[in-house]
């Protein structure tokens, strides 16, 4: 159980990224908040989960990470600036899907196979003018766990308040028939009296979030971030879920060294 809430934790970790939207960073660095090279902090973690038998995950998390010019690793997810044009960035990455469940998680899934996490890879291209910024990413699984991707965009726009910014968001997830059907399906060896044969679909998931970020703290970087997520029926249907939507909140604080 504890190794599926720390799944959990850094999945939200990479769902939202520390640099984000650079105004902010620019705003901060003109203050004399460092916000590049080696950094370390905390987070905290809390998230409603969508399976049946899943309760609210609560959790703290430690935090390392290096910010480059080009590249930014945060724990294990990294990204690296192939172009800039304009204000366009073509940026590789590569992240761990920390995602799927096994049989010790709930008794939903008594009986059922292990669903591994895997790692992505893809491109992602963004759109930055002042403080709008337009995002669209390709990712792919690798290890072929699922053998399935992930399209997703996004449209969110900072607002600055004295020293706080905030961030709304919106975004779109598109998720494979074969992402879906291997974390939400259910094959005809695995029915029993709780669930159903089920073969999952490509879903188109939908998204609200809020980022509110400050540079006033121990000299350092605090951001709250909370997301609503709206899962498409493909997902919903599933024999394994209850819930059709999810509210996940994160608590960061980090600091350069």
């Amino acid at each position: 159980m504890m190794n599926a809430l720390y799944k959990t934790l850094l999945a939200w970790v990479i769902s939202f990224p520390l640099y984000a939207f650079s105004p902010a960073v620019v705003a901060t660095e003109n203050e004399g908040i460092k916000t590049s090279g080696f950094l370390y902090g905390l987070g905290l973690g809390v998230s409603t989960e969508i399976y049946k038998g899943y309760s609210t995950r609560v959790m703290p998390l430690p935090l390392i990470g290096y910010q480059g010019e080009n590249l930014s690793v945060f724990g294990p997810f990294v990204s690296y600036k192939l172009a800039t044009l304009n204000d366009v960035t073509v940026s590789a990455k590569l992240s761990p899907r920390f995602q799927g469940f096994e049989a010790s998680d709930s008794r939903i899934f008594a009986g059922m196979a292990k669903r591994n996490s895997s790692l992505d890879a893809g491109l992602s291209i963004d759109y930055q003018h002042n403080d709008w910024k337009l995002g669209f990413s390709s990712m792919f699984d690798t290890l072929n766990r699922s053998n399935g991707f992930e399209l997703k965009s996004s449209i969110g726009r900072t607002f600055r308040f004295g020293p706080v910014f905030l961030a709304p968001s919106m975004s779109v997830s598109l998720l494979d028939k074969h992402h879906v059907d291997y974390y939400y399906g259910v094959s005809v060896d695995e029915v029993n009296q709780d669930r159903t044969a089920y073969i999952g679909d490509s879903a188109l998931n939908k998204s609200l979030g809020l980022s509110v970020a400050m540079a006033i703290f121990f000299g350092g970087f605090t951001r709250l971030n909370i997301e609503y997520t709206w899962f498409d029926k493909n997902i919903t249907h599933s024999p394994l879920v209850a819930d059709d939507t999810s509210l996940s909140l994160l608590l960061l604080f980090t600091k350069n060294f």
